[in-house]
């Protein structure tokens, strides 16, 4: 099947629209760039769809490239006959073709090739043929055997080992064993006897049993781990009836002779020893594979909403990075996010200076200004929310409030490279409050500082592909950059890094040119920066803003290649960027949206999905999507377990979404858990959806939380 076939059938998409998004791509363009500004040549596919399409073209050709590779050997040994030919061009995935391949594969030194060497094929082809009578098989061994090491039943035993590799690898037996075991096989766990679990991490899967198309990709990730950690002992078990018909349908004994006996001797061997091992193999590297693939995509949609969070914008910060023994580290930066004052104060055990603390807070909140503090949830953090709410209570500053951070990755960035060159003469312990301050004022910005897979929004991260999980979570940064758009005048070289066609060492030198030679006045002055070519100016200018410059469409998302057409389009509908938005907005409706969409583009000689892009940008230039998710929820006083009671509503953070459930922060010491089966149909939190929870069991002992969903998430 051709490749562009393929994936138009996946996609359920024209293979023309298919067809010129793959030359996008290997002509170098970015799938942020593809999906935004490329929509009449792709048929309006979205980011996913592009990447989806960007995978199925590496995979299809790394399976075209095995294909042919296939070919060629069986070709070679003189095999090919022109039905397995058929059969290996129009297999579909890896498994088929190496299902087919699996007879003629080179192999390491097994009984049954040691069976061949002595001689044993062609008795072997005799119990597989099964001949009416024994006599031509019996005359065969009686012949055979003086010349033979060893007594009568080895010769029969080897010609079985013979038998039982030609069962197993046969491709439609295995394919069909295969696909029984993917409905009716059953995955069981036990743990190892003495072994070591001393916090019950794997105590669910103690004894354990469940049919395996009802294993949860989560269960597979603790089965794997519980194993790999030889706590559990984990099997697939077969049942005989869904095995045992599809061999016989293949290899059937006839009759009642010792020729019958050797067949189905061989069948049972066969099965035990190697084709219901090898499938298991197989089904747990499917199940793995399919698991690890969900963790991704979850850590991903996780990492997705934590990066969309709003900036909480126009407030000076107080950043605590809590402590016991060596302090907690405090930093405060202004609105812009510059540094203004570190500190550290003792206000836990074992100095318990929390009067000192709250005094030097004090000092700190009345000489900058701050309004907001902002508190990392690791070690001791409940304890200096208790000791922060206590502050706002006492110190009759004026609204003002504090939020709990996450923390993740602060500690990894505070002994970068990159945090040492923006802060050479400040101490490893305060450059992480700094991050944490930074990281409520615009989240995505210092986020991006981070490697994704230290900010910790998912499960088992470390059993997953690294490589896939890298890659993915790079992805998700480049696409949410590219969304929000970077405001080049003020942006890092870390955030300009993601943006579509720049990478880190245009990113360099953008930053230097803006300090060498000023602020950027418009979009083409970006074509002076070196380095900067007509391919990447082409990929990067759409993300690019530039606030109060030369032109306004420049901190809009409107490509400069639309310019014309955008000017054109204000013309026709006698209007100005630079009129009042209400009056643009009346005269786009009177000109362009009365007459209708098809018959202004069409006189505009552009297409409709690039019309309303250029109009949404007319109306709200530039607007950042972020400003359509609710701010974080600040509070101003904090709660202990003692204080809550079945039955209370309390307003929660979402601080991490897994598979049986969501963790919230319902602002006491201990996250509380809504499983998913109190979270309705179709509802699907992230990290930092904000929502109402009743409390419905509070286990002091095992410091938990149950919770119920109450209202819809904002």
């Amino acid at each position: 099947m051709k490749i562009i076939e393929w994936i138009s059938q996946k996609l359920k998409h024209e293979e023309s629209y298919i067809r010129r998004t793959v030359e996008l791509l290997e002509d170098g363009s970015t799938v942020p760039f593809i999906a935004r500004y490329r929509k009449e040549m792709t048929g309006n596919l979205d980011e996913e769809q592009i990447r989806t399409v960007q995978k199925e073209l590496a995979r299809l050709k790394i399976l075209e490239d095995r294909r042919v590779s296939i070919i060629e050997r069986v070709r070679e040994l003189g095999k090919l006959t022109s039905e397995l030919e058929k059969a290996i061009q129009m297999a579909e995935t890896k498994t088929v073709l190496e299902d087919l391949y699996q007879p003629y594969k080179k192999k390491r030194k097994t009984r049954a090739t040691q069976a061949r060497e002595k001689g044993l094929q062609p008795l072997a082809e005799l119990i597989l043929n099964q001949p009416p009578t024994d006599s031509e098989s019996l005359k065969w061994v009686k012949e055979f055997a003086p010349g033979f090491e060893g007594s009568e039943e080895l010769i029969w035993q080897g010609a079985r080992d013979i038998v039982a590799e030609s069962i197993s690898d046969h491709t439609l037996v295995r394919s069909r064993v295969r696909e029984k075991a993917l409905k009716w096989a059953r995955m069981k766990t036990v743990k190892i006897k003495d072994a070591s679990d001393d916090q019950g991490v794997f105590q669910t899967y103690y004894q354990f049993e469940n049919q395996i198309n009802r294993i949860r990709p989560h269960q597979v990730l603790a089965m794997n781990r519980g194993e790999s950690e030889k706590v559990l002992r984990v099997k697939i078990e077969f049942s005989e009836r869904d095995w045992k018909p599809v061999l016989h349908s293949y290899f059937r004994p006839v009759g009642n002779s010792r020729i019958r006996n050797e067949l189905e001797i061989a069948i049972e061997d066969a099965a035990d020893r190697l084709l219901l091992p090898a499938i298991s193999r197989d089904l747990r590297k499917n199940l793995t594979v399919k698991a690890q693939e969900h963790a991704i995509k979850v850590f991903a949609e996780n990492l997705e909403s934590l990066l969309l969070q709003p900036p909480l914008k126009g407030r000076a910060v107080l950043a605590i990075d809590p402590a016991f023994r060596s302090g907690c580290k405090i930093a405060v930066i202004d609105s812009s996010g510059e540094v203004l004052d570190v500190d550290v104060i003792y206000p836990h055990v074992p100095q318990k200076k929390d009067i000192e603390a709250m005094n030097r807070m004090k000092a700190l909140v009345d000489r900058h200004g701050v309004t907001l503090i902002a508190i990392g949830n690791g070690t001791a953090s409940r304890e200096t929310e208790q000791l922060v709410a206590r502050f706002i209570k006492s110190s009759e500053v004026p609204d003002l409030q504090y939020v709990i951070v996450s923390e993740a990755g602060a500690s990894v960035y505070s002994a970068s490279p990159l945090a040492r060159e923006e802060f050479p003469e400040m101490d490893v312990s305060l450059r992480g409050a700094v991050s944490i301050a930074r990281r409520i004022q615009d989240p995505l910005a210092e986020l991006v500082k981070i490697d994704p897979q230290s900010i910790g929004v998912g499960m088992y991260q470390h059993d997953l592909n690294q490589k896939e999980l890298v890659e993915t979570l790079g992805e998700v940064v480049e696409s949410v950059v590219n969304r929000v758009g970077v405001h080049v005048n003020t942006a890092s070289g870390s955030l300009l890094k993601f943006v579509s066609g720049i990478g880190p060492q245009l990113a360099q030198e953008l930053v230097a040119h803006r300090q060498k030679h000023g602020n950027f006045l418009m979009r083409k002055d970006l074509k002076k920066v070196k380095g900067l070519g007509a391919k990447a100016f082409e990929q990067a200018a759409g993300f690019l803003r530039i606030r109060n410059g030369k032109n306004p469409m420049d901190a809009s998302a409107i490509h400069p290649e639309c310019y014309d057409l955008t000017e054109k389009l204000l013309t026709m509908a006698c209007t100005k960027m630079n009129d009042h938005i209400e009056v643009r907005k009346e005269n786009l409706k009177k000109h362009i949206l009365l007459p209708g969409l098809e018959w202004s583009a069409q006189k505009l000689g552009m297409g409709i999905p690039t019309l309303k892009d250029i109009l949404h940008q007319i109306v709200q230039p530039g607007r950042d999507p972020r400003d359509d998710v609710p701010a974080p929820l600040l509070r101003s006083d904090v709660l202990s377990m003692k204080d809550l009671e079945p039955g209370m509503v309390l307003s929660g953070t979402v601080r991490n979404a897994v598979d049986f459930g969501a963790f919230i922060d319902i602002g006491v010491k201990e996250d509380g858990l809504l499983h998913r089966s109190k979270i309705p149909n179709k509802i699907h939190l992230h990290p930092g959806n904000i929502l109402d929870v009743t409390i419905l069991e509070i286990d002091h002992k095992r410091k938990r939380i149950s919770l119920g969903w109450v209202q819809e998430m904002t």
